[in-house]
Formats: structure tokens, sequence, C-alpha cells
């Protein structure tokens, strides 16, 4: 099922033939330089099915980023609830969040992508807002969310919960915002 497109990209739902690409990014050193671990390939094969049956339950999720010139599955873009960080962010919030190969960066996908999955968290599921954090220094997550219009929260910094002790540098996160009333004034 395709959740939304755009100019260069088809955004949808995983497909059985993607599980090689939940792979590639979720075990590719750049990729996850700012997460404490890489997914051995029975780990990708369960993100997959999670992922998978996620979006089948809730409608939302992380959703396949396929380029409409030649078909390539590239990375995902999703939108997902954040209740597993409460008390820093509210239940009930959904974040937005992507990964790409590294062979696609720097061409403006994830934005393009992000851009659209706004519109359609705001325009079609009728979201009040939607939240957006990475670690302190991941500076190509923080820009993205810059150029797509998320505002940094003041105060909302905090120490991931996820992040095992082990890796102390990866827990320090920033939390970026956008509400619908912002976005609708933006456009």
């Amino acid at each position: 099922m395709i959740i939304t497109e755009t100019e260069r990209l088809i955004i949808r739902n995983w497909r059985e033939t993607d599980r090689d690409l939940a792979y590639e990014i979720n075990s590719d050193e750049a990729v996850m330089e700012f997460f404490p671990f890489r997914r051995s390939r029975a780990e990708a094969d369960a993100f997959f099915d999670r992922v998978h049956s996620m979006i089948a339950e809730t409608g939302l999720g992380l959703y396949v980023l396929e380029l409409k010139a030649t078909g390539e599955t590239i990375g995902y873009c999703g939108l997902m609830r954040a209740d597993h960080l409460e008390p820093f962010i509210p239940a009930g919030t959904v974040e937005i969040g992507w990964r790409l190969v590294v062979r696609q960066w720097g061409k403006g996908l994830v934005s393009e992508a992000a851009r659209a999955l706004l519109a359609h968290g705001f325009e079609t599921l009728g979201l009040d807002q939607i939240v957006s954090f990475a670690v302190h220094n991941n500076v190509r997550s923080t820009s993205v969310m810059q150029r797509i219009g998320l505002q940094r929260v003041t105060g909302g910094d905090f120490d991931h919960p996820g992040v095992p002790d082990t890796h102390p540098h990866l827990k320090p996160h920033v939390l970026y915002r956008l509400t619908a009333t912002e976005w609708r004034s933006g456009r």
C-alpha cells in the first residue's frame, strides 16, 4: 500500500522483498553511527517483522522509500508513537524518523520524504504536533529537522533511557517539534 508520493519517491508499506534493505541499513556502520548497536541478519529480520506488524496494527510506522525512477528501495521514513520516551515526551506524541542508505545521502531525499509525511500527519491523520529527536551531535539528522521546519524545544534535551550506560556519548538527545498550527502557517 502506498502511503504517499513525492516528485522522486514512493513512500509505501514494507514488502517481503524489503528484508535485505532492513538488514543493509541496520548493519551499516555509517548509517548506525549514532546508535549503540548494529543488527545481525536475524535482528534485522525481527526489526522488519516488528515494523511490518506495527503498520498493520496502527497505520503508523516506518515506511519504505522507493525511487520512482528505478524502483530501488533506499531507506525508510515514518511516523510512529513515541510512548516509550515518557516522561520526556508525552504519551500519544508522534515522532518522525528516518534512515537512508549511504549511497543516497546528500540528495535531499530524506527531507523530501519527511515533508510529505508531515503533510500526511497533519492533513490526513489530524495530528496536533510531530516531534523528532537525535543524539545531540548528530548534525545530519538535526539539519534535516531544521530544514523541514521543526524547532528545537527549549528545555527539551534528555538522556535517552534506551541507550546503555556503555555508550554514554550517545545518551544526550535533543528534541525538536512542529505543531500543526506552525506547519500551516509555514506552508
